[in-house]
């Protein structure tokens, strides 16, 4: 296993006989000989020549400082291997060419829940139990929405309370993001991680990123609904931890929020995470549906 492999090996999205992603950064994605190969000069992997078994891997991320040729994009798209370029991390998703999963399984499966309105709020009811670890029972969006604003406040609370910031509340005008205090400046910037993370993720899995199950008028939709999953613990992690370091004036919040999302999102898998979580989702209704049609 290469050193680089963002513990995504568990990570086992559509290609079932494939190892999951493969971060590289700081070098160069060229093709030699007919085989993949990435040189660099020191970066998440050591300074080297590695062969890239992209025959093997369901994506790369390929991150700053780094170049791709011609012949290397020809030959993971004849493979099917996608190439994301990610930024420090994971904590941005610059593109994602169109070199998707050979499964349609996922997209289909979260198109059906989707076209169906009860089975749409399954999938939201699903995506509030991954939350807040319970099942939730109302069958109303909206009070599942007002639960959640509840739930969120107290978060907030106690994650301040936890790393010693003052919290005043949530404030964002999204007008003027700079006018706000420094945790929601962190909070704003670490959101933007998450989303990041989560796109990751929604774009590994093939899945749909406009057909959300909680969110709704986003051509985002469903990569909003992802990041949510993890906005209760790690985004809030991320935040007020950077609003701490911050203290110390050693560089801008954006910037510090970037560097913890970063270590955090490695730590934690939560990329691979996130993963799981879609293929969960739709591996029920999967399971609901045969259930239904065995019933009918």
């Amino acid at each position: 296993m290469l050193a680089g492999r963002l513990g995504l090996e568990t990570a086992r999205i559509p290609h079932a006989d494939r190892a999951g992603l493969l971060w590289l950064d700081r070098g160069r994605l060229e093709v030699e000989d007919g085989c993949l190969r990435f040189v660099t000069a020191g970066g998440t992997l050591a300074p080297g020549d590695y062969q890239i078994p992209h025959q093997s891997v369901s994506a790369v991320l390929l991150g700053p400082g780094s170049s791709v040729t011609h012949d290397a994009l020809r030959l993971l798209a004849r493979h099917g291997c996608a190439l994301c370029a990610v930024g420090e991390g994971g904590v941005r998703l610059y593109t994602a060419p169109p070199l998707m999963p050979d499964s349609s399984a996922l997209a289909r499966a979260q198109a059906e829940a989707w076209g169906a309105k009860m089975r749409r709020l399954e999938v939201a009811r699903r995506i509030y139990a991954l939350r807040f670890g319970e099942i939730v029972r109302t069958r109303d969006i909206e009070v599942l929405r007002g639960m959640e604003g509840g739930r969120i406040r107290r978060a907030y609370e106690l994650a301040a309370r936890r790393h010693g910031i003052r919290w005043q509340g949530r404030r964002y005008d999204r007008e003027h993001p700079e006018a706000a205090d420094l945790p929601n400046q962190a909070l704003n910037h670490a959101a933007v991680t998450m989303q990041a993370a989560a796109a990751i993720a929604v774009a590994a899995t093939g899945t749909i990123p406009q057909l959300g199950f909680v969110h709704e008028d986003s051509g985002q939709s469903f990569v909003l609904d992802v990041a949510d999953l993890r906005r209760h613990d790690v985004v809030l992690d991320i935040a007020f931890g950077a609003v701490r370091e911050a203290g110390k004036g050693l560089a801008p919040i954006d910037r510090i929020v970037r560097a913890r999302a970063a270590e955090l999102f490695r730590k934690r898998a939560v990329i691979p995470g996130l993963i799981e979580n879609i293929k969960s989702l739709f591996e029920e209704e999967d399971r609901d549906a045969a259930v239904r049609d065995r019933d009918a």
